[in-house]
């Protein structure tokens, strides 16, 4: 079975209560359609019920009844979200009024809320929103997972060469969010990347490699030792697991060159996530892999947030969002 088709099954087979909170835009209801159909999870849609369905109706979707559907303007919850927005907030500075503003014209903030309130498990967005738009409540309300302040985005990189990684399979963070990340940070993306292998991929042992140009000193530099000070640091933040580093990528994913540059690693020649030392590595790695080695690459998926919220790409398909439900609720199972 196919990567993405393990991660639907995992998805139905759970559901979780995913919100949608850009309900008129209509790739993005189609996708929700679909989804409810299929019964890949239970779908939150925020907006006036009447408008919602009478999208659905002009574009022949037969499913959006089924899901719930929460306009802020009448729903019950809206002053319990007001208040809950403005504690979470007023130290920052932020006044009651200002959170009313949020909470009724706002359907990002408002899906978060719901999510911080314990009634729904994950958001997607960004079909008409920017990566700014969507973090920005994600980082506000939900806030980081426990001891990670450094939010980060995975890749699932499905190879032709099923030699390498697992069967194929490799999973790169950070490739989307954070453009320099100090040891400290590098450090909270590795143990992130590992647990998004194991969540959404289904890896039973993510195997870390910390990626850099040298393997255990060969090179000395400044940016090798933020490599290494960040392996250690991703040991003492998850003592279980299984990772080093530094090590240079055919090092971490080739038998025969990681017992010679690594003789005794656990994981040099066995890698299945790699862990970039910046975003511009991360980021021309995956697509230089998926336009030359003709590799599929899923995501970015982000991570490092209490409960999982996903950002899509503004030219994104109906199956791109469906795909991100899947992978949503599996994040979502793992959070709680």
């Amino acid at each position: 079975m196919a990567l993405i088709d393990q991660i639907i099954a995992r998805a139905k087979s759970n559901r979780q209560r995913i919100v949608l909170p850009e309900s008129l835009e209509e790739r993005t209801i189609k996708a929700a359609d679909r989804a409810l159909a299929d019964e890949l999870a239970d779908i939150i849609l925020i907006g006036n019920r009447e408008e919602i369905l009478a999208l659905a109706s002009k574009l022949g979707l037969k499913n959006i009844e089924k899901a719930t559907i929460i306009d802020p303007a009448t729903s019950e919850k809206t002053a319990e979200y007001i208040n809950l927005l403005y504690e979470l907030r007023k130290n920052k500075g932020m006044t009651p009024e200002q959170a009313e503003k949020l909470v009724k014209t706002n359907p990002l903030y408002f899906g978060c809320l719901i999510i911080k309130s314990g009634d729904a498990d994950g958001q997607i967005s960004g079909a008409l929103s920017t990566t700014g738009d969507t973090l920005r409540p994600a980082l506000q309300i939900i806030k980081c997972a426990p001891g990670i302040s450094c939010v980060s985005g995975a890749m699932l990189m499905i190879t032709q060469t099923p030699q390498y990684g697992e069967d194929g399979v490799i999973v790169m963070g950070d490739v989307a969010v954070t453009p320099a990340p100090d040891a400290n940070q590098l450090a909270q993306i590795a143990v992130c990347t590992a647990q998004t292998a194991k969540s959404v991929a289904g890896f039973a042992e993510p195997r870390v490699a910390m990626l850099s140009f040298s393997t255990k000193g060969s090179a000395k530099h400044e940016v090798v030792d933020k490599v290494v000070e960040a392996t250690a640091l991703a040991k003492q933040l998850n003592p279980q697991l299984k990772i080093d580093g530094e090590l240079q990528a055919d090092a971490a994913l080739v038998p025969s060159v990681g017992e010679k540059k690594c003789p005794g690693s656990e994981i040099a020649g066995k890698a299945n996530v790699l862990v970039v030392p910046n975003l511009e590595v991360g980021n021309i790695a995956y697509k230089l892999v998926q336009r030359l080695g003709n590799a599929d690459a899923i995501g970015p998926i982000l991570q490092g947030i209490a409960r999982p919220v996903n950002d899509l790409s503004r030219g994104c398909s109906v199956d791109d969002i469906y795909k991100m439900v899947a992978i949503t609720a599996c994040q979502a199972m793992d959070a709680k």
